[in-house]
C-alpha cells in the first residue's frame, strides 16, 4: 500500500510559516482526551472502547442513536460535485492536539509524525460521500502477529525455516473504504438448452498385429433454442473503493462480516490510518453490476436447465438500487526473511492473511521428481497390462 503523506519539518505554533496551510487548507482534527491522565486515547481492537495507550485507562464508545442504512442512488444524483481545490485532491492540513504539528495528508485519521497522536478528521465538504459505516477493528497486533505466524508456518513449498518467522517489521492498521450496492435485478436472456445423446461409432485398431473392428458409443449434444426471465435480489455487493490496494488482492480478504458494521462514529478511527475514497460511486457501481451479471448468467443456465447451456444475450433491469460507503479494518504487516521484506495483509476481524512468501527449490524439485516417478510407474502398469 502507498500513502502520500507529507509532514513538516517539526512542530509549528503562531507566527510559524503558513505555507502550507495555504496549500492545503486547515481540517479540524478530532482528539478524545483521556479522563485519567489527559492523554489522547485509541481504539482498543475487540473491546468497543477507546483505550488511553499511557495509563490503560478505558472508556466504551457510546452507540450513536441511528441504524446503518441504505442511500437512494437519486440522492447521490442530488449531492453537489466534489470540490476541487488548489491542493492535491483530498489533501489537508491537520493541527496535532498534543504538539501542534501541522500534518499534511490526504487521509480520514493517521498519527502525528512528531508525537504520534491520533489525528481524525471530521468528513467535510471536502468529501462528496461521508462514511455511512465502520466494521471496527477486531484484531490487535498481537492477534495479527498470531495470525502471521499460522500463515508462516502452513505455507505449501515454503523453506522450512519460514515457520520459524512470528514477527513483523512493520505493523499498520488501516481502514480501507468500500462501496455497497443493493438492487433488484429481472433479467430476460436469450440463449440455448444442449441434451446429450449417444450414437454408435466404428473404429478399427491393432490388437496383436491384427486389425481389427470395434464400436464404441459417443456422446453428441443437441441443442434447442430457450429464453426466458430470472430475477434476484443483491444485497450488499461489495467494491473497493480505494485504488491504493490491488483489487484482486482485496477481493481474497472475503468475506467480510458485514452484518458486525456499526454506524459511522470518528471514535472506531483514533488510532488508525483511514484511507480516503479515490474510486468515485458512480465506477464502483459498473464494477458492482459486472459482478451482478456473473451471478445473473449463472442464474440463466440454471433457469435454462439440460446437460449444456449457452447463454448468447442477457438483458437486465435494475430497481430499488441503493449505496452506502464502509470503512473496513486491514492489517499490513512486513516480515523479514532471507534479507528480503515480504508484505502480507491480515482481515482485522477474522485473521485472513494474503500476501508475499518466499519458495523452496529443493522442496518443489523434490515435488517435481516425486511426480515424475508416480507417473512412470502408472505409464509401467498400463503397459505391462
Amino acid at each position: 500500500m502507498t500513502t502520500d503523506d507529507q509532514y513538516t519539518d517539526g512542530p509549528t505554533g503562531p507566527g510559524a510559516d503558513q505555507g502550507a496551510a495555504a496549500a492545503a487548507p486547515a481540517s479540524a482534527s478530532l482528539s478524545y482526551p483521556c479522563q485519567a491522565c489527559g492523554a489522547t486515547v485509541e481504539f482498543a481492537p475487540g473491546s468497543g472502547a477507546l483505550r488511553c495507550p499511557y495509563c490503560g485507562q478505558e472508556q466504551a464508545v457510546a452507540e450513536v442513536p441511528r441504524q446503518v442504512r441504505e442511500h437512494s442512488w437519486d440522492e447521490l444524483a442530488a449531492l453537489p460535485a466534489k470540490p476541487r481545490g488548489t491542493a492535491p485532491a483530498g489533501v489537508r492540513t491537520y493541527v496535532c492536539p498534543g504538539c501542534a504539528a501541522h500534518t499534511e495528508t490526504d487521509d480520514l485519521s493517521a498519527r502525528c509524525q512528531f508525537c504520534a497522536t491520533a489525528l481524525i478528521a471530521e468528513p467535510d465538504a471536502t468529501e462528496r460521500v461521508a462514511p455511512e459505516a465502520v466494521v471496527p477493528f477486531g484484531l490487535d497486533r498481537n492477534n495479527a502477529r498470531e495470525a502471521l505466524r499460522k500463515w508462516t508456518s502452513s505455507r505449501w513449498f515454503a523453506p522450512s525455516s519460514l515457520k520459524k518467522v512470528s514477527e513483523a517489521e512493520t505493523f499498520k492498521g488501516s481502514y480501507l473504504p468500500h462501496w455497497t450496492y443493493d438492487a433488484g435485478t429481472v433479467s430476460h436472456y436469450r440463449g440455448q438448452r444442449g441434451q446429450y445423446y449417444y450414437v454408435t461409432e466404428t473404429y478399427t485398431t491393432e490388437e496383436n498385429g491384427q486389425t481389427v473392428t470395434k464400436t464404441r458409443q459417443v456422446r453428441r449434444t443437441r441443442w434447442f433454442a430457450a429464453s426466458g426471465t430470472v430475477s434476484r435480489d443483491f444485497d450488499d455487493v461489495l467494491v473497493a473503493g480505494t485504488s491504493h490496494v490491488a483489487e484482486k488482492q482485496l477481493d481474497k480478504l472475503t468475506p467480510w462480516p458485514l452484518e458486525e458494521a456499526k454506524p459511522f462514529q470518528p471514535e472506531y478511527l483514533a488510532g488508525f490510518q483511514t484511507v480516503r475514497y479515490d474510486v468515485e460511486p458512480e465506477d464502483g457501481l459498473v464494477t458492482a453490476k459486472e459482478r451482478m451479471a456473473d451471478v445473473i448468467t449463472r442464474d440463466c443456465k440454471s433457469d435454462i436447465g439440460g446437460d449444456e447451456q449457452r447463454v448468447h444475450s442477457v438483458d437486465t433491469q435494475y430497481s430499488g438500487l441503493t449505496f452506502k460507503l464502509m470503512l473496513l479494518p486491514v492489517w499490513f504487516l512486513t516480515y523479514l526473511y532471507a534479507g528480503k521484506s515480504w508484505q502480507v495483509m491480515v482481515n482485522a476481524r477474522t485473521a485472513e492473511v494474503i500476501g508475499e512468501r518466499p519458495y523452496s527449490k529443493g522442496k518443489i524439485a523434490a515435488a517435481v521428481v516425486a511426480a515424475l516417478i508416480v507417473i512412470a510407474v502408472i505409464v509401467l502398469l498400463v503397459v505391462r497390462k
